[in-house]
């Protein structure tokens, strides 16, 4: 099967995994580091718009946190009950959960608080054979992963490296201890990925479309298919109350006396909007067009793409673009539809320089107009995205390869303004390994 012989080629994908430094070192390229320090005026200016992108984080996470709790209940009433309607429920409340969600992601990249958590709600992708049951094409080994196949939820005891762990009762104690293990990043056991397999099972339609179609019946004990129904109902379980703990933990951070805003605030002004810049930057360049396009489309595989258990990468894409013009705009609308609306850094680009701020409103309308085509398409039925990236399929090659042309110049324009205003963006660090996108 042409995905696992992608455990052979993670050389090429760490041509892609660099999201913070890459669009980071391409923003302080062009960046004057002569620039004058700030005048008190524009000091004060900066200052407000930092504190204005902190409340929008709090908000923004605090809704994440809300639609997780939804998912919750969802998931609770599918254990409880266990049929076709609750599943469908369940997964409609897990691609709810994502979208406040998706509209954070700009605060990575330059926040080590943000980024050292991150991996715990976002991971991926991952070995579902980690977690569960797998079909034959997945394979049994990986040079690059020794726990390709330890399949949590089928065995009570697990060997992990020299340890054999005792794996009777799946709780999130277990969950934690396997993220990452062995240092290998995808033995994903938690967050948003670990519960979209969980809900949605493998995606074995290739490039054909669709999603997965694991049956109710893996969650319920009185009609059990696939064997160890009360375990994976345990797992689901654990992975999902601990999401709800991983997300309010973050949006705590953000608040007045948290450690994720007072690492912003500490930066003062020009280091704050160092950190928006390298956000919105990485984001954009090295993360949406590099690691979450461009590879997908190089390769052709539909495993690369974030969401290939459920095929709602597309919806990824947009509020991923969505959030990233929030954070330019300074205008947040909550999950209550209260919309924030304060200082931003537009509003002082546009002060100090209109051209480059000009210049950036019209690459984010550009970028979203074409991710809105990916979405509509996809959402219409006409051509799923594990479609639009299939070798020979030259219609919806376009679509993506549009989408990330706009999102290029979308970089371009980001680090214009960040020229304009004299901000010094430096290298970060990341969850990603070191290397080059390869985007034109």
């Amino acid at each position: 099967m042409y995905a696992r012989y992608l455990h052979k080629m993670r050389d090429t994908k760490t041509i892609v995994h660099q999201a913070a430094v890459v669009a980071a070192m391409l923003v302080a390229a062009l960046v004057s580091a002569a620039g004058a320090s700030a005048s008190p005026p524009a000091e004060q200016k900066v200052g407000a718009v930092v504190e204005h992108y902190a409340d929008i984080a709090q908000a923004a996470y605090s809704d994440a946190e809300a639609g997780a709790r939804k998912l919750q209940s969802s998931v609770d009433v599918l254990l409880a009950h266990p049929s076709p309607d609750a599943l469908a429920a369940a997964r409609a409340a897990w691609k709810e959960a994502r979208i406040p969600y998706l509209q954070t992601e700009g605060f990575r990249f330059a926040n080590t608080v943000v980024d050292d958590w991150e991996p715990r709600v976002n991971a991926w992708p991952l070995d579902e054979g980690l977690i569960d049951y797998v079909a034959p094409s997945y394979g049994t080994t990986s040079d690059q992963n020794p726990l390709y196949t330890l399949n949590v939820i089928g065995n009570t005891k697990l060997r992990v490296g020299a340890k054999m762990i005792d794996a009777t009762t799946i709780d999130q104690a277990l969950l934690r201890q396997l993220q990452e293990a062995e240092g290998v990043q995808t033995n994903v056991s938690t967050g948003y990925h670990a519960i979209e397999f969980l809900l949605w099972g493998q995606n074995l339609n290739g490039l054909g479309g669709g999603h997965g179609e694991r049956p109710a019946s893996d969650f319920d004990v009185a009609r059990c298919t696939h064997g160890n129904c009360a375990r994976r109902a345990a797992y689901l379980k654990a992975a999902v109350d601990m999401l709800v703990s991983d997300l309010d933990d973050m949006a705590a951070d953000w608040k007045a006396s948290g450690k994720a805003r007072a690492e912003l605030l500490a930066k003062g002004a020009d280091g704050g909007l160092a950190e928006i810049l390298t956000g919105l930057g990485s984001l954009t360049f090295g993360e949406m067009a590099g690691e979450r396009m461009k590879l997908g489309l190089m390769l052709h595989d539909p495993e690369e793409q974030q969401d290939c258990f459920s095929n709602n990468t597309h919806n990824s894409h947009y509020y991923d673009e969505i959030g990233i013009g929030n954070l330019w705009r300074g205008r947040y609308v909550r999950n209550s539809g209260q919309v924030l609306d304060g200082a931003s850094v537009r509003d002082y680009a546009m002060a100090v320089d209109p051209a480059s701020a000009t210049r950036l409103d019209h690459a984010l309308d550009n970028a979203l107009a074409a991710i809105k085509v990916m979405k509509d398409k996809a959402d219409s039925g006409g051509m799923a995205y594990s479609q639009m990236i299939a070798a020979g399929n030259a219609d919806g090659n376009k679509i993506v390869s549009d989408a990330m042309d706009m999102l290029v110049a979308q970089t371009r324009a980001i680090e214009g303004v960040a020229a304009a205003l004299h901000v010094t963006v430096s290298s970060n660090k990341s969850d990603h390994s070191a290397g080059t996108t390869g985007l034109r």
